[in-house]
Order: C-alpha cells, then structure tokens, then sequence
C-alpha cells in the first residue's frame, strides 16, 4: 500500500509518502512545498495545486490522508490553511484517489498515543518508527508522515474489524 500523508500549510505544505504495512513499512519521500509571501493567494493556491499533482502523478498513491482543520483563534489563518487544504483535496479529486481526513488530536494520538503531544513529540515518534538517524524536517514533513501513519494504523484496524 502507497499512502500520501499531507499538513496543509498557505506557506509551507508537508507531504509525507510511505510504503508497505502497519509493522513494515518505508518512508518512500517526504518534503514540504512552499509559496512565497510575495505571491497573490490564488498563485499561491495554484503552486499549492500543481505541486500536489506532480506528486501524486509521480507517486501514484492508493490513497491520501490530510489533517483537518483544527481552531484557530486568528480567522484570516484558518482561512488561508482551508483554502490550501482544498487546493489539495482538488489534486487528489483529480487523481482519482481516495482521501481520508484525521483530526490533529486523532494523528496524535495514533502517533505519540496523547493527543496533546507537541510537535517536537511528534518528530521524535516518527524518527524511532522510521528507525531514522535525525529528526525529520522541517517538522509540516513529520506531521505529514504522522498522518499517512495513522492512515495506515486506521486503514489496518478497518481491515480486522472487516474479518
């Protein structure tokens, strides 16, 4: 199995691909895309997109996991994180591919097993599950990771309850 994790960001957007089963599984690559400040938000949402579609066309993932949104005290941020999040969801409609949506709090959890944990926490828990030498970053990659994880924990859980 081949999921595309995604944080989305207006300015830096984590993916995070992996590959294999729940107790076997390899990170194929991850990285973020940035948009500059300079841009209008429309080019911005544009390079957001067509990154996403280079991605998924390289890749060709069984399926994409993407953060929702959580609160945010500061109105005009939510909204910019919403719209990048939908130039994402857009990609994947395009290609086809299946996505599944996780809170913050469910990543979290399924990460670190706390779903207050921090970001550092959050880096920390997928270097060991990597077995990686260094913390992966910037850290919109390792929540990337994190959610494509707990796709794939949630995706396992769904088959053997299926059984």
């Amino acid at each position: 199995m081949l999921i595309m994790g995604i944080d989305p960001g207006i300015a830096i957007s984590g993916y995070g691909i992996i590959s294999g089963e729940c107790n076997d599984c390899r990170i194929v690559e991850y990285g973020v895309i940035r948009t500059p400040a300079t841009l209008e938000i429309p080019q911005r949402l544009r390079q957001i997109h067509e990154g996403y579609m280079k991605l998924l066309e390289k890749y060709k993932p069984d399926s994409v996991a993407i953060e929702e949104l959580f609160f945010n005290k500061n109105a005009k941020t939510i909204i910019t994180v919403g719209q990048a999040r939908g130039a994402a969801l857009l990609a994947a409609a395009l290609s086809n591919i299946e996505v599944f949506e996780y809170t913050p709090l469910q990543v979290k959890q399924a990460i670190v097993g706390y779903g207050r944990a921090d970001k550092h926490q959050v880096q920390q828990m997928i270097k060991v599950y990597f077995h990686l030498d260094e913390l992966p970053k910037p850290d919109d990659a390792a929540d990337a990771l994190a959610v494509a994880v707990c796709h794939m924990n949630s995706y396992k859980l769904g088959k053997i309850l299926d059984s």
